[in-house]
């Protein structure tokens, strides 16, 4: 049978190593919770960023950048010195594992290691987290999930199918069903012919030097993280967001100590509202609904208003048979009765008729309008005059100015 375990003995890690030509001593795999290491440098050379430079060791505790998942974080510590470097990114290549620091170690040099343990476990929860749902959706709906991304923030899934949002409450139920019974997570390197056997998740295909996470009766999955041992340990899992996606959907979700910190965000703002509104917790929906019809009808009234006084305003201006032009200045009016002053405003001026809306301090935002003249012209002499903004089509432009409603009027004038 299959080696099924979390933390795999060293001898048989070093017995793999043989056999997958491994040339380094990967510790994350034979005990995930190992955040203090021995090490010796075995090469150094320069990145091509300036500043940073590559180490490798013959042993490491760190996990790269891998499989969707970032890096660890962490420092590497000289012994002799006691100098200690932050570790900047962990990346692989050719099974060989990097780490990026900001000045040179020599070859030879004996190091102590130590891993940001908070920043791995997070990670743990979150790609644990993600199996589970993954593993779910694959079973009871047959869709794959075809792209992952674990970032600091947030983890998002994408799935080669649409969901429904009941679809995805049920699955999150039983999702979190799963870490209450806390399952066991289980590691295993079958053979290729053991793996030949196998019907596993993968967006790869594998042959050979198979790593499979398997949680019973959940998931079983190509991946090469690290997971927590059980499913307890991931704490809760929280759907926050799904939207389509390529033919798809894209989830976004939350695991163990990023849930509990979303909860509390989102409790702080509820109780907020909740006190600003003098309404339950449960019932600020209700609150907010009555609210935003109040808001409307009080929106309509102003509009009203707003139109009244306009109206009164515009018999103030000179008759056509005195002026061509007809101008208007106004501290506030919206721009759709700005508008729809302007457009009856040209029907009865020869010239531009235009309303500014503003003060001398802060300056005004105007409509113009003209059924006979070109409006663009009109804006060129504001640019040049007033240094204005805006422009538009011939029967009307918009814009804004920082001038004088007396020199604006001058201006009027001359025209």
């Amino acid at each position: 049978g299959l080696r099924r375990r979390n933390t795999i003995p060293k001898r048989d890690f070093e017995k793999r190593s043989e056999r997958f030509g491994i040339s380094m001593q990967k510790l994350f795999y034979e005990d995930i919770h190992m955040v203090d290491f021995t090490a010796v440098v075995t090469e150094c050379i320069p990145t091509d960023t300036p500043g940073q430079f590559q180490v490798l060791l013959d042993r490491t505790a760190f996990f790269p950048e891998e499989g969707g998942q970032p890096a660890d974080a962490g420092t590497l510590t000289i012994v002799s010195s006691a100098s200690v470097l932050p570790v900047l990114d962990v990346q692989i290549r050719d099974n060989l594992i990097y780490h990026i620091v900001s000045s040179p170690i020599p070859v030879g040099t004996n190091i102590t290691g130590h891993v940001d343990w908070d920043r791995r476990f997070d990670f743990m929860q979150q790609h644990s987290g993600e199996h589970i749902i993954s593993g779910l959706i694959h079973s009871q709906f047959g869709l794959d999930n075809v792209g992952f991304h674990l970032g600091l923030e947030e983890v998002t899934l994408d799935m080669n199918g649409e969901l429904t949002l009941e679809q995805l409450r049920m699955i999150e139920q039983e999702a979190n069903r799963i870490i209450w019974r806390n399952l066991p997570i289980l590691i295993s390197y079958p053979s290729p012919e053991e793996l030949a056997h196998l019907t596993y998740r993968s967006k790869l295909d594998l042959t050979e030097d198979v790593r499979i996470v398997e949680i019973p009766g959940v998931d079983l999955c190509a991946c090469c993280a690290p997971h927590v041992e059980t499913t307890g340990a991931i704490g809760m899992i929280k759907i926050t967001n799904v939207m389509r996606h390529r033919g798809g959907v894209r989830i976004h979700i939350l695991c163990g100590n990023r849930a509990l910190t979303d909860y509390t965000e989102k409790q702080n703002s509820v109780t907020d509202i909740s006190v600003q509104l003098s309404a339950k917790p449960t019932a600020i929906a209700d609150a907010v609904n009555r609210l935003r019809e109040e808001n409307t009808r009080w929106k309509e009234q102003y509009h009203a208003l707003q139109t009244k006084f306009l109206d009164y305003a515009l018999k103030s201006l000179p008759s056509p048979e005195d002026s061509v032009h007809a101008v208007l200045f106004l501290e506030e009016i919206n721009d759709m009765a700005m508008r729809n002053a302007i457009n009856e405003l040209v029907t009865r001026y020869q010239g531009f008729c235009g309303i500014f809306v503003g003060n001398d301090a802060d300056g005004y935002r105007f409509i113009i309008g003209s059924s006979g003249k070109d409006c663009r012209e009109l804006a060129g002499m504001l640019r040049e005059q007033f240094q204005a903004k805006g422009g538009g089509t011939a029967p009307m432009i918009q814009g804004s100015i920082h001038a004088t409603k007396e020199s604006v009027q001058a201006f009027f004038r001359q025209q």
